[in-house]
């Protein structure tokens, strides 16, 4: 059986991040890949200029074909600016019995630029946490949807992972790679133990779709079959060893892409 995941999220016009960053990364790791397409975006590696939201009843609609279809093993969810295209996605995941449902709650693109309305945070909060089975924010996105200030340590990041459990999420990745120090750390947190994942901080500027790719690397870990536990370490690892090929790559004039495909040896 061929292993399938969907990504329902905003297009990267540049294809950095979003739906073209998760189709690639889906690619590398072997997983046939689908999308539902929530919002364009006209970008580039130096910021967002314009969005244009897809209406609820044509991501509804894109959801159905999808899901009607193919027999779907993961969902990652990213970038979803309007608190009507969070109810969509959420009324077609329960209509579809959706599994294995990884969420990147997108707020800020690298750049700095804000992707999120004020209203749809908090109807994602309320829609998408309880229905996911891991959350994956970085720092400034765990910040912004428990309301603190953003943690500067591992004791703060699990303290705000478990104000996420709180709202329903049954398993947190929150991402350190907005911290200091040589180590990027991220703690997956969940009924159990706390898993921390630690890799060797990589210095380089181009590291534009990091989070779409992490999140769409953990989705292809479970469409092919691994625990969630497993699916964060080998996502780790390949997000790892994208960012250190990054600078291969020589694209756009601001923060570049991963090189989503370091294993082929290409540099395109």
């Amino acid at each position: 059986m061929t292993p399938i995941a969907v990504t329902i999220a905003g297009s990267d016009s540049s294809g950095g991040a979003g739906i073209q960053a998760d189709l690639k990364t889906f690619a590398a790791l072997g997983v046939y890949g689908a999308s539902v397409i929530a919002a364009l975006t006209a970008q580039n590696t130096k910021g967002v200029s314009a969005i244009h939201d897809v209406p609820a009843s044509f991501i509804a609609a894109q959801i159905d074909a999808v899901f009607s279809d193919l027999d779907v093993g993961a969902v990652k969810i990213g970038m979803l600016s309007q608190a009507a295209a969070i109810r969509a996605v959420a009324d077609g995941l329960d209509r579809h019995q959706a599994k294995n449902i990884v969420l990147d709650p997108v707020m800020v693109a690298t750049s700095g630029d804000r992707l999120l309305t004020a209203e749809a945070i908090a109807v994602l909060r309320g829609s998408l946490i309880s229905r996911a089975l891991v959350v994956t924010p970085n720092l400034p996105e765990a910040a912004a949807l428990t309301g603190a200030a953003m943690a500067r340590n591992e004791r703060d990041m699990e303290v705000q992972a478990r104000e996420l459990l709180a709202l329903g999420a049954r398993n947190v990745l929150i991402k350190g790679g907005h911290g200091d120090g040589d180590e990027s750390v991220d703690l997956l947190i969940g009924a159990g133990d706390v898993i921390r994942l630690s890799a060797k901080r990589v210095a380089t500027g181009n590291t534009h779709g990091t989070g779409c790719t992490l999140s769409s690397a953990i989705a292809a870990g479970l469409a092919k079959g691994l625990d969630l536990a497993a699916a964060a370490h080998d996502a780790k690892a390949y997000v790892t060893a994208a960012i250190a090929g990054a600078d291969r790559l020589k694209v756009g004039h601001g923060h570049g892409p991963l090189h989503h495909f370091f294993a082929q040896g290409s540099d395109e």
